[in-house]
Parts: C-alpha cells; structure tokens; sequence
C-alpha cells in the first residue's frame, strides 16, 4: 500500500508554512533507504481473529453509550481503477462530541466522555467495504494560529501487507465553516483533491431514530487518489 504516485498537488508537502508544527518534524536531511528485513516483511500479520466484536463501533463504552450524534461512516478502499482493496486494517480516531480527545496533552476545557474512547478498527470485506458507528466529531481551538479551530474531522489509518506500509489520512465533513483557515485541508493544493477528503452525506443508509450516515471512498493511487500524509511524516 505504498505511494506510487508522487504528486505536489494531491499531497500536502511534509513541510508546510501554514502548519507551524511540521518545521519541528519533517526530515531535514535526504532519505536513507534500509534494506527490509523479515519483520518489515512478515509481520505484525493483521486477521479477523485479532478483532474484537464491536472494535468498529466506538459509541459503546465500557459504561454506556457515548454521548453525541451517532453517525455511520462508510464507504470503500478502492485503486485508481476500481479494484477493491479487500483485508485491509483501517483504524480511525478522532475527538469526542465537544471536541476532545482522550489524550493527555489536550487540555482543551471541553468535558471528556467517559465512555468514548475516540478510537476503532475494522479490516475491509472482499469488496474493499468498511464500516464504522461512531459519533460526530466536534471542532476544537488549537495554537497553530490566531484563532485557529480544526473543522471536525475523523483520522484514517490504512495498513497493506506489513506494518511499513502505512498511510494516513483525514475525513472532514460537508459543508464546514472552518475550511478557509484549516492549514491541514490548505495544503492540498488542488482544490479537486482536497475535495475529496471531504465525506458525502448518505441519506439511504441512515437509520431511522438511530444513526446519521456518511459515505467517504479511500482511493490509494491514480488521478483521483485521496490526499494522504508522508509516510514517514
């Protein structure tokens, strides 16, 4: 699942001006190649034996239900030409319906949920599906800039066949107000590209009187490939 296409335009650049933070990280000197030994290669070896019943569905707490918007977020894991990439670990994390995550670096006045974790996994079906039940995600303030607020958004993290092969992403959703500001969704140049980080509302699969559906396609590579981080970033 490593890149194969290196485009300036679809992926943000490690180092961006507007994200104050990727100075502090991003590689300084030019890259070394390792040669890959058998653990790169063999393993870790992901299966559906290694998941639990319900590691898809964040709002069960280990008290209750979570506290927000329950909301579907679905869609597939596709290659530029439509193949479906099935057996694939996808893991997402992301806030809480105030805006928090459960990490102690954030300190953000907004009450933590005691029974959100902010985290789930799942592995694609034969057809490269997934699915997740979770709750939408709130804005936060965060120091890049005066006034800066991340739109709500979920992280996405995809595994190919050994855990070097690794890609990162994020899924914003329709019609947010904090576009314009939001360095991360800024740098994917192409406005065509950063688009397609953005989800579609999906009113056949919601539920009634339980859940609000959202539909998002991760494409790995090709003309229409979903903007994804470095992977070394």
């Amino acid at each position: 699942m490593t890149r194969f296409r290196d485009d300036a335009e679809v992926h943000p650049p490690m180092d961006y001006a507007g994200y104050k933070s990727t100075a502090l990280r991003h590689p300084k000197e030019p890259l070394i190649i390792l040669p890959h030994r058998l653990t790169e290669v063999t393993a870790p070896v992901f299966g559906e034996d290694r998941l639990r019943e319900y590691d898809n569905d964040l709002t069960r707490g280990p008290q209750g239900e979570a506290i927000g918007q329950r909301i579907i977020v679905h869609g597939h894991v596709k290659e530029d030409d439509g193949r479906p990439v099935p057996n694939t670990l996808v893991e997402i994390w992301q806030a809480n319906a105030g805006g928090r995550y459960r990490h102690a670096v954030d300190q953000w006045p907004s009450p933590l949920d005691p029974n959100f974790t902010g985290a789930g996994r799942t592995i694609t079906d034969d057809k490269g599906y997934f699915r997740f039940l979770t709750i939408r995600p709130g804005a936060y303030p965060w120091r890049n800039h005066p006034n800066a607020w991340r739109p709500a958004h979920i992280h996405f993290s995809l595994f190919g066949r050994a855990f070097t092969q690794r890609l990162v992403t994020q899924m914003y959703f329709p019609d947010d107000p904090l576009f314009f500001q939001d360095p991360m969704y800024n740098s994917v140049r192409d406005e065509r590209a950063a688009k397609r980080m953005v989800s579609a509302f999906d009113y056949e699969s919601t539920e009634d009187h339980w859940a609000l559906a959202y539909r998002w396609d991760i494409v790995l590579r090709g003309e229409e490939a979903t903007p994804t981080e470095e992977p070394h970033a």
